[in-house]
């Protein structure tokens, strides 16, 4: 009888690209499907923002995201033992409440660019920017409601509930911009709100559908919650030191919106030199509100001392820690040993993943 794989060589054997593949290729269709039926011009709108069209309504093969998601929804599904396109519903539901984010957060943000295009905003205006976001939103809970059980209206809970905590966390960061200090707990706290809700959601809400108990679909929620925070502490590296070609975003992106994210604030609890410096300078720059003027050396010279005072390392250490707790969520659930190994598998992308 040949060996039985560890875990880990399990997870390794997974091609990531195939899992992300499938979500993308089952949730589409649907997700086109519900978009169609906004009203003019908000269809169309809504399809620049996925990369359908282009700016003048052109077909566009354009990037639609990693669609980690609607990899774990339909995932999500074989872990209750159902077939994946049980997932389906749910993945179109938490890809809309993401989009929904996206356009209302690119505005808020001022951002101009998002996967290597203008945002929506800046090509539509702000109030379609507004008016899609809140329609994405509404069309979610339908998506959800249309399948008419007991096992739909468990799902729209779970999306509600992570739909209120990503909008606290929303909230939370862009409140943490106007501080000049915020603590490491506090970024923890709003990262998973803003990040770890719609994962930890997205990663059980096949399930329910699938009908599994809510033990088991808190086991899987506390997975995505933890890959979440895993997530967005790659983010926040990328949001500093992430490459312009790859991340589609400005050099020092998070610099320049004055985002308190992890290696900021650990960088700034961390003491020493390199901290005090930077806590002075970042307190000069609130004051002097004109990031407008700043040179790249200006930039540059802040992510070096974020970087030497442990803020870098720390954020990396940290993601680390994360994915680790969410494989350890996955011990609790019974589930076939290849699905818990798909599992794996996309915890490791998140973390390992490059920009």
């Amino acid at each position: 009888m040949p060996p039985v794989p560890s875990a880990e060589e399990a997870a390794d054997a997974v091609d990531v690209t195939a899992l992300l593949e499938r979500g993308r290729t089952l949730a589409t269709p649907v997700l086109k499907e519900a978009v169609d039926r906004l009203a003019p011009p908000m269809d169309t709108v809504a399809a620049y923002h996925f990369g359908w069209i282009d700016a003048a309504g052109n077909p566009a093969d354009g990037d639609g995201g990693k669609a980690v998601r609607p990899a774990l929804a339909v995932l999500s599904a074989q872990a209750a033992g159902a077939a994946p396109e049980v997932g389906v519903p749910g993945a179109v539901a938490v890809e809309l409440v993401h989009n929904f984010s996206l356009l209302h957060d690119d505005l808020m943000d001022g951002d101009e660019q998002r996967r290597h295009r203008d945002t929506v905003w800046k090509v539509h205006g702000p109030a379609q920017a507004i008016l899609v976001g809140d329609a994405l939103f509404a069309l979610a809970n339908e998506v959800l409601l249309e399948i008419a059980s007991v096992d739909a209206g468990r799902a729209t809970r779970r999306l509600t509930t992570a739909s209120r905590a990503l909008i606290d966390g929303q909230a939370q960061d862009i409140s943490y911009e106007h501080r000049e200090r915020v603590s490491v707990e506090e970024c923890l706290e709003m990262e998973g709100n803003k990040t770890g809700a719609l994962l930890a959601c997205a990663s059980s809400i096949g399930a329910v559908l699938g009908g599994a108990d809510d033990v088991t679909a808190d086991a899987l929620e506390k997975y995505g919650y933890h890959l979440g925070l895993a997530f967005q502490a790659v983010d926040d590296l990328l949001g500093i030191w992430g490459d312009p070609e790859s991340t589609g975003k400005q050099t020092w992106s998070d610099l320049r919106q004055r985002k308190k994210s992890l290696p900021v604030v650990a960088a700034l609890a961390a003491g020493g030199a390199a901290s005090e410096r930077l806590g002075e300078l970042l307190a000069a720059d609130a004051k002097n509100n004109d990031f407008d003027n700043f040179s790249e050396a200006e930039f540059a010279a802040r992510a070096a001392l974020i970087e030497e005072a442990g803020g870098r390392q720390w954020t990396a250490d940290e993601a680390r820690r994360q994915h680790e707790i969410a494989l350890e969520a996955l011990d609790t659930v019974q589930m076939p040993a290849t699905v818990r190994a798909q599992f794996a598998a996309l915890a490791d992308f998140v973390v390992v993943r490059k920009r």
